[in-house]
């Protein structure tokens, strides 16, 4: 029987787990459930947590969707998840194996995630300066942890390890007593060089930061160690890579030439095309620059638009609307909302309406909010409205990287790719008025297909 590799995503707000056939490379299998796992914020603190028994629960639901033949057949493990955020756990009780052919979490932290808003703008600048290209924001790991440290610093005290969703799922499947982490994910959590790959443990030391939580690096496409036990049929002792970024591996399955740019819009968005081989960052980042260079593989870097407001916008939107006709004592779901929305816009062409959903503000720019200008007594139908905030989606990733600047770089092609992009034609449509570059939409375009794929081209 053929071998498999399998490939998982802990996304947002969804799992995905997939089957490449090694031979053929291609998907053979693949299944996304919710993750439904959002913590409702009742400190007042705009925090952004999510219950990791949820996400665990999804992962392994969606896993046992998968065919037991094939997963018996499985050769290695690979996964991609969100980014920047950080879960806290306990050595050696961070799961509960005792159904032997899954994990359940135990003695873990809420996963707090990139989209964590408690880390003000004063309190980012009371932070060392790291040394690193990349800057820190709200939602990054360190930032968090310094957030406890001078917060809540009982809080950690009942922790022993740290790292992402993606690293604590890799941890317990090879019943790791620490975490190891590869530099996209450690890139992620800010004070950490990409040249040296390592963290910034000096600065970090002077600043009070506890550096036990600091997981251990290997090299992104290394492998963290070995199953330790069944798992939906896997046999124990298979190969586990170290987790790596969401984005990176969603660029991995679709960029198939260096003259690629990748527009990913799920529930954030990112614009982004590989630099040369021989590139190296600045040691700091320029201020307030909205182009960040994150690492990819092999040394090599991706420049980068990384916005905050994507598809989430239109989600807010759409729940926005629901609320509304709920007060008023009419109920639609979300999902027929979304649908009517789409169909009143693709009925508007165009709209001098002029909207930019920046409601999170950027990382480049966090209080610039969103606004509504242009407004007259002709453009206030639901049509011109979804319009304009589909349109000011791509104006606001634009503005942060320009066509031009992709011109520049050599890019002739557009890869169109995230769940956003999927559900909505009028934001494909935006996308082809902005873009002077051909755009193709990417066929399997996600983070655990290229998660998958890495393992198997590195076979």
């Amino acid at each position: 029987m053929s071998a498999y590799i399998l490939g998982l995503d802990v996304g947002t707000t969804s799992v995905k787990v997939v089957l490449l056939e090694t031979d053929s490379r291609s998907v053979a299998e693949s299944h996304t459930l919710p993750t439904t796992s959002d913590i409702s914020d009742n400190n007042g603190i705009k925090a952004k947590e999510q219950d990791p028994g949820r996400i665990v629960d999804a992962l392994n639901r969606c896993v046992g969707l998968l065919s037991r033949d094939k997963l018996q057949h499985v050769s290695s493990i690979g996964l991609s998840g969100q980014m920047h955020g950080v879960l806290f756990w306990r050595a050696k009780s961070g799961c509960d194996w005792s159904n032997r052919d899954f994990f359940t979490p135990r003695d873990t932290s809420p996963l707090i995630t990139w989209q964590d808003g408690r880390c003000s703008s004063h309190f980012l600048s009371s932070l060392p300066k790291p040394d690193s290209h990349l800057s820190v924001a709200s939602g990054f790991g360190c930032a968090t942890i310094f957030w406890y440290t001078r917060n809540r610093p009982e809080f950690l005290e009942d922790f022993t390890v740290a790292g992402t969703i993606q690293d604590y799922v890799v941890s317990m499947l090879c019943g790791l007593d620490g975490c190891v982490m590869t530099p996209q994910n450690a890139a992620s959590w800010g004070f950490f060089n990409t040249t040296s790959n390592q963290w910034n443990t000096n600065i970090l030391k002077e600043a009070d930061f506890p550096l036990r939580l600091l997981p251990k690096c290997v090299p992104s496409g290394g492998f963290a160690g070995k199953t330790c036990s069944n798992w939906h049929g896997i046999p124990a002792g298979t190969p586990v890579a170290a987790a790596l970024g969401d984005f990176q591996c969603s660029v991995y399955s679709c960029m198939s030439a260096n003259t690629d740019a990748v527009l990913n819009l799920s529930t954030s968005a990112q614009l982004t095309f590989a630099m040369p081989a021989d590139f190296k960052p600045l040691d700091s980042p320029p201020p307030a620059s909205s182009v960040s260079y994150f690492p990819y593989f092999n040394d090599s870097y991706l420049a980068v638009a990384a916005a905050l407001n994507g598809g989430n916008v239109m989600a807010t939107f759409v729940g926005m609307l629901g609320g509304w006709m709920k007060e008023l004592g009419a109920e639609l779901s979300d999902s027929c909302l979304y649908e009517k929305l789409i169909h009143c816009a693709l009925n508007q062409e165009t709209s001098d309406l002029r909207v930019s959903p920046t409601i999170l503000g950027e990382r480049h720019d966090p209080l610039c909010l969103g606004h509504v200008s242009n407004i007259s007594t002709t453009n206030l139908s639901l049509g011109h409205v979804t319009r304009a905030l589909c349109r000011g989606v791509l104006d606001n990733i634009t503005s942060m990287m320009p066509a031009e600047r992709l011109q520049q770089a050599g890019v002739s092609r557009i890869v169109g790719t995230g769940s956003a992009l999927a559900r909505n034609e009028v934001l494909r449509q935006e996308v082809e008025k902005v873009f002077p570059q051909a755009v193709v939409y990417g066929q399997n375009a996600d983070s655990a297909v290229g998660v998958a794929m890495l393992l198997c081209d590195l076979l």
